[in-house]
């Protein structure tokens, strides 16, 4: 076919396709249809914690046995998103606030479509979070305080940011050059400096079945 075949083409006349705003009958997949298709409750899990408490690597074990057992499971990295959606954030109160906005909105909409959403972020202000929670239904925001005290998180120090932000290498760093306001009343509370990472694990699977639904539908 040559250039003037393909030109006639792309002139031809093509039937138009109705859209949801022209089509009478057409119905969005509501979140109720998407409940129905994951086989159960969506719902946030807002890890808040210090640096080092734990709060990714009890994220990823508890993905791992979520979707063991046949849940849609997504886990939101404070790191991860750092290099990338949040990039053009530093840790300003300001740009805090922005990251858990942004954050918040992605976990609304993984939930809106079945989704069970991790979010471990150090969240460190008590205003950010409650901003997170009023955009879901109350028992679909959990607030998990990743509990560990600072001392020991310094001892663990998985990243050696504790030691950079007290030679001043790293400003506005949670605990040290920044505020932690802790959880006043969280509704699960995980010392990780007396539990194992199954216990805690366990302990907020244990918490959806008796008051979420995801863990046991």
């Amino acid at each position: 076919m040559g250039i003037a075949d393909t030109d006639h083409t792309s002139h031809m006349e093509l039937p138009m396709r109705p859209t949801s705003s022209n089509a009478p009958d057409a119905k969005n997949v509501s979140q109720a249809d998407w409940e129905t298709r994951a086989g159960h409750k969506p719902c946030v899990l807002w890890f808040t914690g210090f640096s080092g408490a734990g709060k990714s690597t009890i994220a990823v074990e508890l993905e791992r046995e979520l979707f063991k057992s046949g849940k849609l499971v997504f886990v939101l990295d404070g790191d991860t998103l750092r290099r990338g959606l949040c990039n053009d954030l530093n840790f300003s109160p300001e740009d805090r606030k922005e990251n858990i906005r942004r954050v918040s909105d992605l976990a609304k909409l993984l939930t809106s479509k079945g989704f069970i959403c991790i979010a471990a972020l150090i969240s460190p202000y008590n205003s950010d979070r409650e901003m997170a929670r009023e955009k879901f239904d109350n028992c679909r925001f959990v607030e998990v305080f990743i509990n560990a005290p600072m001392s020991v998180c310094e001892q663990r120090d998985p990243k050696g940011l504790y030691a950079k932000a007290r030679a001043g290498k790293i400003p506005e760093f949670t605990g040290v050059s920044a505020p932690y306001e802790a959880p006043k009343n969280p509704d699960i509370e995980l010392r990780t400096d007396r539990m194992t990472v199954k216990e805690c694990v366990d302990a907020i699977l244990d918490y959806l079945k008796k008051n979420v639904g995801c863990a046991n539908c």
